[in-house]
């Protein structure tokens, strides 16, 4: 599970240097540079998703446990 998560954000983060850089590279907006754009981001919100829903599912099958402050106090 640890590995899944890290490579999952490891996507996460390429996708956004993806975005980041057609977005800084020289040139004019053009259509194409705007739509891969797009499309890094769009897949960095579908991959963050996809890894929020697996943590959600891993802890309701008692894959995982959380940790941490107790409710209460």
């Amino acid at each position: 599970m640890t590995y899944l998560v890290a490579l999952a954000f490891l996507a996460i983060l390429g996708s956004l240097a993806t975005a980041l850089f057609f977005m800084l590279r020289g040139g004019t907006h053009t259509p194409t540079k705007t739509k891969r754009m797009a499309y890094a981001l769009a897949l960095r919100v579908g991959v963050s998703i996809i890894l929020f829903l697996c943590i959600l599912v891993a802890w309701k099958m008692g894959i995982i446990q959380p940790t941490g402050i107790a409710p209460g106090r």
